[in-house]
Parts: structure tokens; C-alpha cells; sequence
């Protein structure tokens, strides 16, 4: 029995032969597994050049944007400096205009000063003109008179005994008399005349005259300007004074 159970076929022998096709299955399941793979290392390829490329875009980016800060500052720069320049530039036009504005206040005032002076030069040239003609005129007449002065001097020289003498100052003489003291027959009286006025003035005089009596005859002598009976009235008040 043993033996026989041996020999005979089993259930399993028995069973009908199937094919399930494993060799073909696994053939397309490692080409999947190959394309898979080849799908995925594409993949991951792809994104590493993406990650590298987004990073040198990143980087070109950041380095346009540094160059882009420093353009800005640059041009910033420039603006500042441009804003110092134009402020100073009107600083300066103000300074200038104010500059001009006081060389034509100062003009002005000296082309009217100079105007001022050309007129008061010109007034004071009439002036030298009138004086010098009035001079000259003068002079022509005092030369006209010495011809007749010189008989005259003599003439009081003789008869009043009298000198006429400078004091070296303009518009004053001074006249001296002798012969007039009976006593004392050299002595002299004398008295200095001031010109210089319309109304001329009798400053010191020796001997001593009573002042009334000097007034009184100066002014006549103001009065009526004869000279000549003046110098008479003095003599008489000299005389006077001398008894």
C-alpha cells in the first residue's frame, strides 16, 4: 500500500497546466520600472535646471537691482550735487544783483555828486571871472587914480603934516600926524582905520580922543566917504586933545 501511494499521480499532477505569463509581465514591468526611472531622472534633471536657472535668474536679478541701488544713488548724487550747484548759483546771481544794485545806487549818487561839484565849479569859476574882472577894473582905476593920488598924499602930507603907513594886514592903515602939540612940536598923534566893513572903524589911536567925538566925525566920514574931511576933523580932535 505504501508502494502504491507512491506510484500513483497526485491531485496536483492532475491539475491542468496554466500560463499566467510572468516572463511577459515582468518584461513590461521592468520597462515600466525603466521608463519610471527614466521619467523620474528626467524629471529630477529638469528640475535642477530649473533650481539652477531660477537661481541665476535670481542672481542676475539681484545683481540688476544692486546695480539698479547704485545707478539710483549715483543719480541721487548728482541731484544733491545739481541742488547745491543751482542753490549756490542763485546765492551768487543774488550777490551779484545786490552787488549791481549798490554800484548803481553808488553811480548814481557820484554822477550826482560830480554833477553837484561841475555846477559848484562852475559857480565858483563865474565868481573868480567877476572877481578877476572886478579886480581888474579896480586895478584900472587905481591906476587911473595914482596920477592924482600922489598930488593928493602930498598935498595932506604938507598940509595936515601928515603920513599914511601900513600894518601889514588887509584893509588897515595907519594914519600919524606931527605938528600937533605947540609944546612938544615933534610929537605925533595916531590912529588906525579900519576898511575892511562898508562902515569903517576906528581902532586905536594915541593920545587918548574922547570916543563920542571920534564916532561923531567917522560918521560923517560913512556918511558923505570924504576922506579928506575926516582926516581934518582927526587932526582938530588931536590938537584938542594936546592943549
Amino acid at each position: 500500500m505504501r508502494a502504491s501511494s507512491h506510484d500513483a499521480p497526485s491531485m496536483a499532477d492532475q491539475l491542468p497546466s496554466i500560463n499566467f505569463g510572468f516572463d511577459d509581465l515582468r518584461s513590461r514591468m521592468n520597462q515600466f520600472t525603466a521608463r519610471f526611472d527614466d521619467f523620474i531622472e528626467k524629471g529630477r534633471k529638469r528640475v535642477l535646471e530649473e533650481r539652477n536657472q531660477f537661481r541665476i535668474n535670481v542672481a542676475e536679478v539681484q545683481e540688476d537691482q544692486r546695480m539698479k541701488k547704485r545707478d539710483i544713488e549715483i543719480l541721487s548724487l548728482k541731484q544733491t550735487q545739481h541742488s547745491q550747484t543751482l542753490a549756490k548759483e542763485s546765492a551768487e546771481t543774488s550777490e551779484m544783483h545786490t552787488a549791481i544794485s549798490t554800484l548803481t545806487t553808488q553811480r548814481d549818487t557820484l554822477l550826482s555828486h560830480r554833477d553837484a561839484v561841475k555846477s559848484q565849479i562852475g559857480e565858483v569859476q563865474k565868481a573868480i571871472s567877476a572877481r578877476r574882472e572886478a579886480q581888474l577894473k579896480h586895478r584900472r582905476y587905481l591906476d587911473g587914480q595914482s596920477r592924482y593920488n600922489e598930488p593928493e598924499l602930498e598935498f595932506w602930507e604938507s598940509y595936515l603934516g601928515l603920513r599914511i603907513e601900513g600894518l601889514g594886514k588887509e584893509d588897515r592903515l595907519k594914519f600919524v600926524y606931527t605938528n600937533v602939540c605947540e609944546r612938544e612940536w615933534e610929537r605925533e598923534a595916531w590912529f588906525e582905520l579900519d576898511t575892511s566893513d562898508r562902515e569903517y572903524k576906528v581902532l586905536e589911536m594915541r593920545p587918548k580922543v574922547e570916543r563920542e567925538e571920534v564916532e561923531r566925525v567917522l560918521e560923517r566920514l560913512n556918511e558923505s566917504r570924504d576922506l579928506a574931511a575926516f582926516l581934518k576933523g582927526m587932526r582938530e580932535l588931536f590938537v584938542e586933545a594936546l592943549k
